[in-house]
């Protein structure tokens, strides 16, 4: 890992500041023991406003999105995560994965109650049981992504493998597109 992932911002092991991160994720980050958190302003941390400001890779932000599908009144949940410049393909792989006849973002109040994360800083580590998390190939390719902590006021940065290592989490190849 390089230190131009951080941009100007100061990241210290995640364990060791468990107030900058969501509950669910303080109660998890142990999976991932490497990862690291960085406190930033949380007018900044929309992935476009944060690179511009703290200088962190835009081809290294990766955001999580939480996608619903339903089929015959059954909903099924996925956490899928892409490049900050990718877009996901929500209407194609991602129906198909959740065997859905129809596919869309979840709604944010849904989001933000079923992970325990704020709008915005909501990650695969710590998520409900059993929630699938889907890996752009993109993502996967990558050594350390900046993602959110559950909370605006922060980032975690996290190598790839201990994502991949995420109970649930599989590399999902052409799960996004380039936007452009």
């Amino acid at each position: 890992m390089t230190d131009t992932l951080f941009g100007t911002l100061d990241a210290v092991p995640a364990a060791q500041r468990p107030d900058l991160l969501a509950p669910p994720v303080a109660a998890a980050i142990g999976l991932i023991p490497e990862a690291l958190v960085a406190e930033i302003d949380p007018a900044h941390a929309d992935t476009e406003q944060l690179c511009a400001h703290y200088g962190v890779p835009m081809d290294a932000s990766a955001n999580a999105v939480i996608v619903r599908g339903t089929r015959a009144g059954v909903e099924r949940h996925a956490c899928c995560m892409t490049l900050a410049h990718r877009r996901l393909d929500v209407n194609g792989v991602i129906r198909r994965r959740l065997d859905a006849r129809k596919a869309s973002f979840a709604p944010m109040d849904y989001a933000v109650e079923a992970t325990g994360m704020e709008y915005g800083g909501i990650n695969p580590v710590g998520l409900p049981e059993g929630w699938p998390v889907w890996v752009d190939g993109a993502v996967a390719d990558r050594d350390w992504v900046c993602i959110g902590s559950g909370v605006r006021h922060s980032k975690l940065f996290i190598p790839v493998s201990g994502l991949l290592s995420l109970p649930g989490a599989e590399r999902v190849d052409d799960l996004a597109r380039d936007v452009g």
